[in-house]
């Protein structure tokens, strides 16, 4: 009836991390929690939470979080479960996965996007469309 929570990964959910301004970090990052980066990463960023890029925060490397909100320069691909929000001072440069996306109009996007399953139905109605050819 009654279930056992355990505490350290309620903590760990819940946590913020941040990267300040004028701090470099080079190597890979993975956390259960949101992160804040007004710094600079050099490496791959996983995490389950909320990703908030400043306006001084520079990413080099791929990115992979439930929601983003990007102010900042990222340079890689960025895959985002549910909604990226590129405010109006974001610069990307590299692909998108998402499954929603919210663009500034000053906002800076160089590469591919992909929203949700919409790439899946385009593909399958591209081959539901061409007719099957017969050789004689």
């Amino acid at each position: 009836m009654f279930q056992k929570v355990n505490k350290s990964s309620a903590i760990d959910s819940a946590s913020i991390n941040l990267i300040g301004n004028g701090t470099t970090i080079t190597g890979d990052i993975n956390s259960n929690g949101d992160v804040r980066i007004d710094g600079t990463l050099k490496g791959n960023l996983s995490i389950s939470g909320k990703l908030v890029v400043g306006s001084s925060g520079n990413i080099e490397g791929n990115i992979v979080c439930q929601n983003a909100d990007i102010s900042g320069e990222i340079h890689g691909k960025v895959t985002v479960s549910e909604l990226l929000s590129l405010k109006a001072s974001a610069k990307l440069l590299g692909d998108i996965v998402t499954g929603k996306i919210s663009i500034e109009p000053s906002a800076t996007f160089t590469g591919t996007c992909n929203m949700g399953a919409v790439v899946k139905n385009i593909t399958n109605a591209k081959e539901k469309r061409e007719p099957a050819t017969q050789t004689a």
